[in-house]
């Protein structure tokens, strides 16, 4: 039962955080009649504007404390990167206070005709992956919209006055940690890699927050056949009955799995006799661009689709019409045979060995901040394909002395410098290395904070600067 059959007026809600979920939830609480308190760590300037603009609508804000419980609160809604031992959340179990994020806002305000969630989580490609299920829900004539951790917010999708029949949602693992009563109609764990550690403490923990994505679905729960530990998630869950465990594999599949054969993406999960039929679905060449880790993607979307009835012709058109976002294994240009390719988006080592993976040989540009990371593991993997290494950032020595241990012939340009021209300058290091048939690629395997505002401007540093090259040469 959607919670607007209960009546909010006069709870009093209090919502942790400013921002992009905390405003959105305090204002759909207090039309609902709620009484919202908002409590925020910050008091800057941007954070005193968001807060004049919610006292002008008549919602208390409290800033610069954002650890003690108001006085009577009935339920906190926190923002999802709010970690679980901050002070507040320890007062309000002590008060026997439930604490929801956004996502289980938006889960409990559906109404009783609310479309299904299709959902998505994983280390890697949940952005990627939503999107091309959004393209092939839409291929299938069906009402939908990404959203979630991206696109469109979750409370504007249940809320809003559009009517969808799908939606294609995209969850961290701190909004997962945050929603123990979601139940999606089928969902998809991409991958599991070492992230966020600080956040959940433990390996485990990050696991199990990930793994909440499966509990309850009705019909699919979609895994990797190339990461145990998220086969073991669907093992472990709490799932209606009949609801099928689907793998996803680069390779041949089995009866009810998804993979690729001779070129061609095949399901043999949602056909009459698993065991002797395989559907073809789309082309190798549909897949834009067709890099393992994006068929891998792909394939975990069309899983997803599959499992809400879409047929086979939607897929390959979906696919087909999908193109990435920016900073995610983007061609910039190709100059005097040498591709330029920007995977800023890689920002851990698992992003960055797959799009590492997708090419060779390669002049890989790469760091910034480490977040606790370790690169022998990369470096090993990655070291036959390395024509070149030309290292940026803070924490560019951690991945020089792994070089050093796992590729001591490969040869590095350390660019001791954070200043504005410092990408321009690795770029131009980087063609010094490259030769006609090499890829030059930005994957960082690192945070972009040191240098740049987010990893979106360090990947336009990097176009700009592969554009000024081939500008160089024209001239």
């Amino acid at each position: 039962m959607g919670i607007r059959k209960v009546s909010w007026n006069g709870k009093r809600v209090t919502v942790a955080g400013l921002g992009v979920s905390g405003i959105p939830a305090a204002r759909a609480l207090h039309g609902l009649g709620a009484v919202v308190t908002v409590v925020n760590d910050g008091d800057d300037a941007r954070s005193r504007a968001q807060a004049e603009e919610l006292r002008a609508a008549g919602i208390t804000v409290r800033l610069g404390d954002g650890d003690t419980l108001p006085e009577g609160s009935e339920l906190v809604v926190t923002a999802p990167g709010w970690r679980p031992d901050k002070p507040l959340f320890a007062a309000a179990a002590e008060a026997g206070v439930e604490v929801w994020g956004d996502v289980e806002l938006a889960w409990r305000l559906r109404g009783p005709d609310a479309a299904p969630w299709l959902a998505v989580t994983g280390t890697n490609g949940k952005t990627t992956t939503v999107r091309m299920l959004a393209s092939i829900l839409q291929a299938a004539g069906l009402r939908t919209a990404a959203v979630g951790n991206i696109g469109v917010s979750l409370l504007d999708a249940v809320l809003g006055e559009e009517t969808y029949d799908v939606l294609a949602v995209e969850l961290s693992s701190y909004q997962l940690h945050w929603a123990p009563s979601l139940r999606a109609h089928s969902a998809a764990v991409l991958n599991l890699a070492p992230d966020h550690l600080d956040w959940h403490g433990t390996m485990e923990a990050y696991a199990a927050d990930k793994g909440r994505i499966y509990e309850g679905n009705t019909v699919a729960c979609v895994y990797n056949v190339a990461d145990k530990v998220t086969e073991d998630l669907v093992r472990e869950a709490d799932v209606e009955e009949g609801c099928r465990a689907i793998g996803f594999t680069l390779g041949t599949p089995g009866p009810s799995q998804l993979g690729v054969v001779e070129g061609i993406l095949v399901d043999r999960a949602f056909v009459e006799n698993r065991q002797k039929q395989a559907q073809e679905l789309a082309e190798v060449a549909d897949v834009q661009p067709p890099a393992p880790h994006n068929i891998a993607n792909a394939l975990a979307a069309a899983a997803l689709a599959r499992a809400f009835g879409v047929e086979p012709k939607a897929v390959r058109d979906g696919l087909r019409a999908f193109r990435p976002d920016p900073h995610r294994i983007e061609l910039v240009e190709e100059i005097q045979g040498v591709v330029y390719v920007d995977d800023s988006k890689a920002t851990n080592t698992h992003a960055a060995e797959a799009s590492l993976a997708a090419y060779d040989p390669i002049v890989w540009i790469a760091g910034g901040l480490a977040k606790g990371a370790a690169f022998d593991e990369i470096v090993a993997n990655s070291a036959k394909r390395l024509r070149g290494v030309v290292l940026i950032g803070a924490d560019r020595a951690l991945i020089r002395e792994a070089l050093a241990r796992h590729a001591p012939e490969v040869p590095v340009v350390d660019l001791d410098r954070t200043d504005t021209g410092a990408m321009s300058a690795a770029v131009e290091e980087a063609s010094r290395l490259a030769r006609p048939g090499d890829t030059v690629l930005l994957a960082p395997a690192c945070a972009s904070m040191d240098m740049f505002t987010n990893y979106n401007k360090r990947g336009e540093a990097f176009a700009d600067a592969v554009r000024a090259l081939a500008a160089a040469g024209r001239d």
